[in-house]
């Protein structure tokens, strides 16, 4: 080996293996990066569904209670109670104002 193939060889060494490692650290880092993004999106997925389905658990509980309610009394109110029950219209919703039938 001459002495310019050694120095070829020391320059490849000490300039290229930082250089190349380097890059590769970068791409690691953005691989990592992008892998925890996708997680924190899919948490935060979950939770929102999490949520959705508390929500609706909570309304069929308030609504069985009010069944339950209903079953045991048998008030003269039996029927007004049942028609409460029903879901109001759309547009009730919306405006807070019961849709005349």
């Amino acid at each position: 080996m001459t002495l310019g193939e050694a120095l070829v060889l020391l320059a490849l060494i000490v300039i290229g293996l930082p250089v190349v490692l380097g890059i590769g650290s970068d791409i690691y880092q953005r691989r990592l990066a992008f892998q925890e993004r996708k997680l924190e999106l899919t948490a935060d997925r979950t939770a929102e569904k999490a949520a959705q389905y508390a929500a609706q658990v909570e309304r069929l509980e308030q609504r069985m209670r009010v069944l339950e309610r209903i079953a045991t009394d048998r008030g003269a109110n039996l029927a007004a109670e049942i028609e409460d029950l029903r879901d109001p219209p759309v547009l009730a919703r919306r405006t807070g104002k019961e849709e005349l039938n």
